[in-house]
């Protein structure tokens, strides 16, 4: 019999796009380890669950901006100001600073910048693709202004700070940013599926004009989601820094947005808001890494692997509507 309860279909339609990203996702991993069989290694494996804990952080931050129907284009130069930004606080600018203070600047300044994207786009009422794409390269200037176009790193310092968050293994075996992805998975399904706040998100994303005459304030929905964002964001741009011990300002993080929305939208977010599963995000994370994991293991040139995954998000993209016209007619039939 079917739920007529409004929240239960969202999880059961959640849930079935969720496991056909899970279905698909191990049928790649099975037909190329079977192809490849060095694809099924255990330092393959740690190393693909390691990169899935840090794309996913930043799939995670935009998928909130996607629900509400927007965009943010500025993921990737904001991880690159954020990645030069904190070694430089560690190393030149406070070098006897405890390091929490460092990250605190960073998410800091990372919450800032999302609430400056939301002003610009509720007030002012700018498109966010202009905004975040003028945010892109704004960040990406200050990046090499700041670090005088030179490379920022740790060197032989703070490496009990990077085995720890980002190189160490829990119990021997899962990689810290993967713990850290689905802890901070747990708190945003939380946010999105159990409070007032995620409620408010998604009926944002579904129909802005009837959630602001219900009496929702969706303006600040907007702002806190990009807040949102960016922070992720930025907390991104410090677990890959200390990943590759040091950020060239003009290059470190590029095309990151993309890893970013296609994760989202391969995990079932509708680019045109009102859906999104923080499981099923962490899933089109993983699926896009095992894809181009297994593009590298299967001989095909790097330089293919943005085609592959342009392919992705527009198969993911294409899917949602076929699956949300079919949902359509269903509803009209009914």
């Amino acid at each position: 019999m079917e739920t007529q309860d409004p929240f239960l279909k969202r999880l059961v339609r959640g849930n079935q796009k969720t496991f056909g990203i899970i279905g698909l996702l191990l049928l790649i991993f099975v037909v190329t380890g079977l192809v490849e069989r060095s694809y099924w290694s255990p330092a393959n494996l740690m190393n693909m669950l390691r990169y899935i804990g840090l794309y996913g952080i930043i799939a995670i931050g935009v998928s909130f901006v996607i629900i509400t129907g927007g965009i943010d284009l500025s993921i990737g130069a904001l991880i690159g100001l954020t990645g030069v930004l904190f070694p430089m606080l560690l190393i030149e600018i406070m070098p006897d600073a405890p390091v929490l203070v460092a990250f605190a600047i960073i998410l800091a300044l990372s919450l800032v910048v999302g609430l400056v994207h939301g002003l610009l786009i509720t007030k002012l009422r700018l498109q966010p693709f202009l905004v975040t794409l003028c945010g892109l390269f704004i960040y990406r200037g200050i990046a090499r202004s700041v670090a005088n176009d030179s490379t920022k790193g740790f060197g032989n310092d703070f490496t009990a700070l990077r085995e720890t968050l980002v190189k160490g293994e829990l119990f021997g075996m899962i990689p810290m940013p993967f713990v850290i992805v689905l802890l901070i998975g747990v708190i945003a399904a939380v946010l999105l599926n159990m409070t007032t706040f995620g409620r408010y998100l998604l009926a944002l994303g579904r129909n802005e004009q009837a959630a602001r005459f219900s009496g929702i304030h969706t303006d600040r929905m907007k702002i806190y989601a990009y807040m949102i964002c960016s922070c992720l964001a930025g907390f991104g741009g410090i677990m890959f820094v200390l990943d590759t011990n040091g950020a060239t300002p003009s290059k470190f993080g590029n095309f990151y947005e993309l890893w970013a929305i296609s994760g989202a939208v391969l995990g079932g977010c509708s680019l045109r808001g009102g859906e999104g599963s923080i499981a099923g995000v962490i899933c089109g994370a993983a699926l896009v890494q095992v894809t181009t994991t297994a593009v590298f293991f299967l001989g095909v040139s790097d330089t293919h692997k943005f085609t592959v995954i342009g392919a992705f998000i527009l198969i993911g993209v294409t899917v949602d509507e076929l699956l949300n016209r079919y949902a359509a007619r269903r509803r009209a039939l009914v």
